[in-house]
C-alpha cells in the first residue's frame, strides 16, 4: 500500500479535528447562557438536566409545548435563531400542538410534510418566518426532537 502524501494526512487531520470540537461555518456561533448547562441525556437517551432558558430573541408569541426542554441554542449568520428541544409527550401529541398551536398564535403554516417518524413545515406571521422540524426519538419513551428555526420576515 503506497502511504499517503503529507498534505493528505494533514487536511484529513484537520477535518478530523472539526468534526471532534464540533466547528461550525464562518460567521455563526452558539451560545449558552453563563452557568447553564446542556440538557445531558440519561442512558436511556432522554435528557435529565434542567431546560436551557429560551433565549430573549425566540418569538415571545411562538408556541412551544409545555414540558419541552431547551437542549440547544444557536445563533446563525442573517440574524437566524436555532432552538432545539425535547417533548416527551410522544410523536402524535407534539405534531398536533403544532398543527393546531401556531395558526392559533397567528402563524401560517406552509410546505410541511409527515412521514411516520419525522415531520416539519415552513412557518410565518407577519413579523416572523421559520421552520419547525420533529423526530422520534429511538431511545427514549415517548421522546421527540423538536427544532425551530426562525428569522425576521422580509
Amino acid at each position: 500500500m503506497k502511504p499517503l502524501p503529507p498534505a493528505a494526512v494533514l487536511a484529513g487531520c484537520v477535518l478530523a479535528l472539526a468534526a471532534v470540537t464540533g466547528c461550525s461555518a464562518a460567521g455563526e456561533r452558539s451560545e449558552r447562557p453563563a452557568g447553564a448547562a446542556a440538557a445531558a441525556p440519561a442512558p436511556g437517551g432522554c435528557p435529565t438536566a434542567a431546560s436551557l432558558p429560551l433565549p430573549k430573541d425566540f418569538p415571545a408569541d411562538l408556541p412551544v409545548p409545555k414540558g419541552a426542554v431547551v437542549t440547544s441554542v444557536e445563533h446563525r449568520t442573517g440574524d437566524r435563531l436555532v432552538v432545539a428541544t425535547v417533548v416527551r409527550d410522544g410523536f402524535d401529541s407534539a405534531l398536533t400542538f403544532l398543527q393546531k398551536q401556531l395558526p392559533k398564535a397567528g402563524y401560517a403554516l406552509k410546505q410541511g410534510e409527515v412521514e411516520k417518524d419525522d415531520a416539519e413545515s415552513n412557518f410565518s406571521s407577519s413579523a416572523v418566518e421559520g421552520r419547525w422540524t420533529l423526530r422520534k426519538m429511538p431511545d427514549c419513551a415517548g421522546g421527540v426532537y423538536l427544532t425551530y428555526l426562525t428569522s425576521a420576515a422580509s
